[in-house]
C-alpha cells in the first residue's frame, strides 16, 4: 500500500474510532441524564454519529476501517469511566454531561480538521468529512446553548 493511501486510511480509522467513542460516551451520558430533554438530545447525537460511521465506512469500501461493531478505544473507555465518576459526584449531572459533550465535540472538530488537511484525500471523501465537521460545529452551538440555558 502506498504511503498516501496508508495516511488516508489512518485518518479515516481515527475518525471512525472517535465516532465510536462519541457513541459510547453519548450512551453513557444518556444513561446518566436526569432531564428527559437532555436524555433525548444525547440519544439524537447517538443516531447522528452512527450515521457518520455508516458514511465513513461506505466512502471508501476498499479500505479496512475495522469491524462494524462499535468498540471504541481504550482512551474512550477511560473517558467514559471518568464521566461516570463525575456524574456520581456532580451536583448538576446534566450540566456536567453537556460540558463533556462540548469538550468531546471540540476535540472531534480538531480531528476532522487534521483529516481535511490531508492533501491526497479524494475529493468525494473530503466532502463527506467536511459535511460531518460542519454538522458537528452547528451541533456544538446547540449544545453550548443547552448548557447555558439549563
Amino acid at each position: 500500500m502506498n504511503t498516501d493511501i496508508a495516511k488516508i486510511e489512518d485518518h479515516l480509522k481515527d475518525l471512525v474510532s472517535k465516532n465510536e467513542d462519541a457513541i459510547k460516551g453519548f450512551e453513557k451520558a444518556s444513561e446518566n441524564s436526569k432531564q428527559v430533554g437532555i436524555k433525548s438530545y444525547f440519544e439524537k447525537k447517538i443516531v447522528d454519529r452512527m450515521q457518520f460511521l455508516r458514511e465513513l465506512r461506505a466512502s471508501v469500501p476498499e479500505l479496512d476501517l475495522g469491524s462494524v461493531e462499535i468498540e471504541g478505544s481504550a482512551a474512550g473507555t477511560l473517558h467514559r469511566t471518568w464521566m461516570d465518576v463525575k456524574a456520581f459526584f456532580a451536583e448538576d449531572n446534566d450540566e456536567a454531561m453537556l460540558e463533556e459533550a462540548v469538550r468531546g465535540d471540540k476535540a472531534a472538530i480538531n480531528d476532522y480538521d487534521k483529516a481535511l488537511a490531508e492533501t491526497m484525500m479524494p475529493h468525494r471523501l473530503k466532502e463527506i468529512i467536511r459535511a460531518q465537521k460542519e454538522f458537528l460545529q452547528n451541533d456544538l452551538e446547540t449544545t453550548e446553548i443547552l448548557e447555558h440555558h439549563k
